[in-house]
């Protein structure tokens, strides 16, 4: 066979291999394959559809595929049922911008039928983007048979879970203070708040609470970073612990006043003579006037007074005497403010708490949508909470009605709404909710089982998350979502229903209709009478829907339909054996999926999960739109290609490390290993074509038989296979994708090929089976590579193997293992010849000398006395262009080793005795340098005593003691004698000249093996060397004529080249023959 060429554009050969598997449908061809193998069960994290897909999608994406298609290659039969989260928030608000509308209200007045009909028709808006991503992207998903969240299937499996929770128990109605989203109108669960926290700095104000009936008319201090509640406020919480100082206000340069920390600076304020109490630990932090102290209270002395309220007529008595009182509580601490916390009863989850259990009235100041409401007084009510109008309007009532003392900036982490970037309010309303504090010790046991990528992220952030876990908040006050299937009595007799079925609601309301849709509003119509003796009142379903993250966490069972259908599917596919998505789902998908499988299977959903983190620009920024910074997916793809894409992302660091988006990294991804591998390839090509070798018809010798370095190559091979085979058995991507990049870089192209190339070409008699094996050793090499890259790479590995192999897909191939090729003893000798290599190209750096040039002698010195066998000592001659190697057992005739005390470390270890212990230090002999340069420490005597030194307490260097040019490293040791007699340098010339013909033989386009006539002319030393060695340079130029003293006839390429300063003048001419 004839191995064809390589497309030049990374695109082109992405574009035909795409074309391969969609004409061989090369996916569906790995499924059924693999049809009768072990399942390994992957589960698709929905994504939204409604939203273009940005370039962090391709990180996550290429987590999951390539995991899959590792699988799949290793025999396992590895389904991909695609996903769409169609319900919520994410769709609702797109719909809103769409109609050019804005909250509740609005929806309701276009229309819950029509609004909803639009999320339906939105959902899909960009699934032709996402499939074409994950399409071009080499991202295999079975997008033929989805689940849809918004199904009636689906909702109907979901129907089931509630009502399986509700039979548990677990399901409930509460009223409680929870995080609010004003600009939505619902409330939030603790999962999706945790979504949305970012840094703020916004206005805090200390407010002066008036006691009635004081002697001195004193007011009680307080704190509070959220203004807004103030006209809310019920009650001042002290701590039952804390002592409490009334201080005097006095005027500057009062005899015996305290200076306070800061002046005060501002509105507010307090004047000479006013009494304050607050906190005694928090007096010196918070005063901004002089002051004095001039009396102590305990908690309980405080408890029980009353004070003005602030905000009079804003909240009704409702025949409470504890309103507009000091209380007792234990949540109050003096780590900031003043130690007395303002209580807005429904503004808190401490307010609350505490305004329950002390009487207090629950009425609302604010209402769903954020604004004031009309009993508010100082001409607030209207206005939102959140407005700068309103903090000033706040300000002013406060100062007007000497309640304000100071207010400051106060920098927070303050929770968002994670979908429309409204800051939420935390307020008491109405929710139902899934009691999974019932079931936390289940969830931390499941969560302990799971095999997390990295494990802290179990142990940490998800684990710490289950510990301090409260109820799921599941209900949402919208219109697209998983309608909850709860009714309840109009006459609060007290009777609920939970359907877990659409046949039970058929059987209440005498039949649904073919095309019954699930949906508000139409669901919301289905009455029935109250089912309880002597009640005459209409069972109706609540208003709510279902939280989204309810259905992302249902579709292990909800995909299938479960337990209406296809049981026996599910209970095959479930737990997932491995899911990948971001960190973020650690408080959303996988919270969610988490919570559901513990209460309804008592298992954990998933056996392994990797996590990854955020793509950022090239600078560590977040990326955005709106800060120009955001890198358009298709943009990537056709800049670099998808399989550089993906390597760069799976190589450069872990996944759950952020990672950055830096072209200057991805065109260096690009030319280390894809680059490499192009140019590998094309070498191999080219000379197997040249010289008609076929792997087919090869008669390679058995590997044992074949030279050290074909013996070498493949068993490094055996080694990367088994540790990348291993890697991704871990789920470690990284560990797998350096260690395929460092093979082709390192071990194949500059290493093997670089020492093979004279082999690829049988000019010599006898050559013939040498070039054969050299061939075949490269082929095994790239053709197993390819099969090694491909869950990284999907594209170029298929490219790769079908044109080595002339076989079908390597994704139809099996993942190669070890073929017993393993040589340790000849792998080590090799390490030594490359790192001696290495140093001793250092060593001809710093001494100023050229490759090219010939030299003497190398002297090496090797760990642990070894020594080169004898064809490594000729390779290092080879590669490092000395005469002769000669090995020393060790180099303490060239280097000496001495230490240099770190005073900085010793100090604090040694004290008085640090002079005695460096003077110790400094006088360790080569032995035990060496031992702590290895990392070990070292016991020494220091006046009669033993200490421990440590590498951290001195700075080992070297010294050399020869005249020799001298590199050392990891105990080797490589120095060239860079002495130049008058041959070496003739055979330097000579080399140089070769390099600068070869240069002219590429720019004038000549194939490999075409033939030239050469002449060369400079002074006579050089003229001398190239007629000394005229054979060598025929033979490395393929010159069938070397003329000395003048150029040569036919005029293909001629150049005036310098060599050692001295001009040269060469031409080449053609001598219309091939080799």
């Amino acid at each position: 066979m004839a191995y064809r060429p390589i497309p030049e554009s990374v695109r082109g050969l992405e574009t035909e291999v795409l074309g391969c598997w969609e004409a061989e449908k090369t996916f569906e061809r790995s499924l059924a394959a693999r049809a009768d193998a072990p399942d390994f069960v992957f589960y698709e994290g929905p994504p939204t559809a409604n939203a273009a897909p940005g370039v962090h999608h391709i990180l996550a994406r290429t987590i999951k595929d390539a995991v899959a298609r590792y699988r799949t290659m290793s025999g396992y039969h590895v389904p991909r049922k695609a996903g769409w989260d169609t319900h919520g928030l994410p769709v609702e608000l797109e719909v809103e911008r769409s109609l050019g509308i804005s909250g509740k209200p609005d929806i309701e007045r276009y229309g819950i039928r029509k609004f909803n009909d639009k999320c339906r028709n939105n959902v899909f808006r960009y699934q032709d983007a996402w499939e074409r991503l994950s399409r071009d992207i080499g991202y295999w998903l079975d997008y033929g048979a989805p689940y849809v969240t918004y199904s009636r299937e689906f909702i109907e499996s979901g129907w089931w879970a509630l009502s399986e929770i509700e039979k548990r128990g677990l399901l409930y109605r509460g009223y409680r203070v929870i995080p609010t989203c004003p600009r939505c109108g619902t409330g939030l669960s603790s999962h999706e708040v945790a979504q949305g926290y970012r840094d703020v700095t916004e206005p805090a104000v200390y407010i002066k609470f008036h006691l009635a009936g004081d002697p001195d008319g004193a007011r009680i201090l307080s704190w509070t970073t959220t203004p807004w509640t103030l006209p809310g406020n019920l009650g001042l919480a002290v701590g039952p612990d804390i002592p409490y100082a009334r201080v005097r206000v006095l005027p500057e340069g009062a005899d015996g006043a305290k200076a306070p920390a800061r002046a005060h600076d501002g509105p507010g304020g307090a004047s000479p003579g006013e009494v304050l109490i607050l906190a005694r630990d928090r007096v010196s932090e918070v005063l901004r006037h002089p002051y004095e102290i001039v009396g102590e209270m305990r908690a309980d002395e405080l408890a029980g007074r009353s004070y003005r309220p602030l905000f009079p007529g804003a909240v009704d008595r409702a025949g409470s005497d504890a309103a507009w009182t000091v209380l007792e509580a234990d949540f109050v601490t003096v780590d900031e403010g003043t130690g007395v916390v303002h209580t807005a009863v429904m503004y808190g989850e401490d307010d609350f708490r505490l305004g329950e259990a002390a009487g207090l009235p629950k009425q609302h100041t604010v209402g769903g949508d954020g604004r004031f409401l009309d009993t508010v007084p100082g001409g607030l009510a209207g206005m939102h909470v959140k407005d700068r109008e309103t903090e000033r309007a706040l300000r002013d009532w406060a100062v007007a009605n000497d309640q304000l003392y100071v207010r400051e900036m106060y920098e927070h982490s303050y929770p968002h709404c994670w979908r429309c970037d409204s800051a939420l309010l935390y307020m008491a309303r109405d929710s139902w909710y899934i009691r999974t504090t019932a079931v936390k010790s289940r969830l931390l046991e499941h969560n302990a089982s799971i095999d997390w990528h990295p494990p802290e992220t179990g142990s940490g952030r998800m684990g710490e998350w289950l510990q301090n876990n409260i109820d799921w908040a599941l209900s949402r006050e919208r219109y697209w979502g998983t309608p909850l299937p709860i009714w309840l009595c109009s006459e609060d007799c007290g009777d609920r229903e939970v359907l877990g079925s659409f046949a039970e609601l058929g059987r209440r309301v005498g039949g649904l209709p073919e095309d019954f849709d699930p949906h508000r509003p139409g669901i919301d119509g289905y009455e029935w009478p109250c089912g309880v003796d002597g009640c005459h009142g209409t069972m109706r379903r609540v208003p709510e829907v279902a939280d989204a993250w309810f259905d992302s966490g249902s579709m292990p069972y909800a995909q299938w339909h479960y337990p209406f259908e296809n049981r026996d599917t599910f209970e095959r596919y479930f737990p997932a054996d491995y899911i990948a998505e971001g960190v973020d789902q650690t408080r959303g998908w996988f919270y969610s999926l988490l919570a559901l499988s513990t209460i309804l299977f008592d298992r954990a959903p998933f056996r392994a999960v990797v996590v990854n983190d955020q793509v950022l620009d090239a600078k560590g920024r977040k990326m955005s739109k709106s800060r120009g910074n955001a890198v358009d997916p298709r943009d990537a793809l056709d800049t670099y290609g998808a399989d550089v894409t993906r390597f760069y992302f799976l190589s450069g660091s872990n996944p759950w490390v952020p990672k950055r988006w830096d072209p200057s990294a991805l065109r260096e991804t690009d030319r280390k290993l894809f680059a490499t591998l192009r140019h590998t390839y094309r070498f191999f090509a080219l000379y197997a074509n040249e010289e008609g070798w076929s792997h087919a018809a090869s008669a390679a010798a058995p590997v044992s038989g074949r030279s050290d370095l074909d013996r070498w190559v493949l068993a490094r091979l055996d080694r990367v296979v088994r540790l990348v085979g291993d890697a991704l058995d871990s789920f470690d991507l990284t560990a797998g994708a350096r260690a395929i990049q460092e093979f082709v870089l390192d071990d194949v192209s500059n290493w093997y090929v670089r020492r093979s190339r004279d082999r690829f070409w049988a000019t010599q008699p006898g050559a013939a089976a040498a070039s054969d094996d050299a061939f075949a050793t490269l082929h095994e090499c790239l053709a197993t590579t390819a099969r090694l890259l491909a869950p990284y790479a999907p594209f170029m590995s298929d490219w790769l193997y079908r044109a080595l192999t002339d076989d079908t897909s390597v994704h139809l191939a099996d993942f190669p293992e070890p073929e017993g090729h393993a040589a340790p003893d000849l792998e080590q000798a090799m390490d030594d010849v490359r790192r001696l290599v290495a140093l001793g190209r250092a060593a001809r750096e710093k001494a100023g000398v050229r490759i090219r040039q010939p030299l003497r002698t190398l002297h090496a010195v090797l760990p642990e006395g070894r020594a080169l066998p004898g064809p490594m000592t000729a390779l290092a001659m080879e590669e490092l262009n000395v005469k002769e190697v000669v090995s020393l057992g060790d180099s303490e005739d060239l280097t000496r080793l001495y230490a240099k005390p770190q005073f900085g470390a010793l100090g604090p270890k040694h004290g008085a005795r640090t002079p005695a212990v460096a003077a110790g230090i400094a006088n360790l002999d080569a032995a035990a340098l060496r031992t702590l340069r290895d990392g070990e420490p070292l016991d020494i005597e220091i006046e009669g005593e033993r200490v421990q030194v440590t590498p951290e307490d001195l700075v080992i260097q070297e010294e050399t003691l020869t005249d020799l040019a001298v590199a050392t490293g990891g105990g080797y040791l490589a120095a060239v004698d860079t002495d130049i007699d008058d041959a070496l340098r003739d055979e330097g010339y000579a080399r140089e000249v070769v390099n600068r013909v070869q240069r002219l033989r590429r720019d004038a386009g000549l194939e490999v093996a075409d033939r030239i006539r050469l002449g060369v002319e400079g002074p006579g030393e050089l003229e001398r060397a190239v007629s000394t060695h005229a054979d060598y340079i025929a033979g490395e130029t393929l010159a069938v004529e070397v003329r000395i003293g003048s150029a040569p006839g036919g005029g293909l390429n001629r150049a005036v080249v310098k060599i050692d300063d001295v001009e040269v003048r060469i031409g080449i001419g053609g001598v219309g023959e091939r080799a």
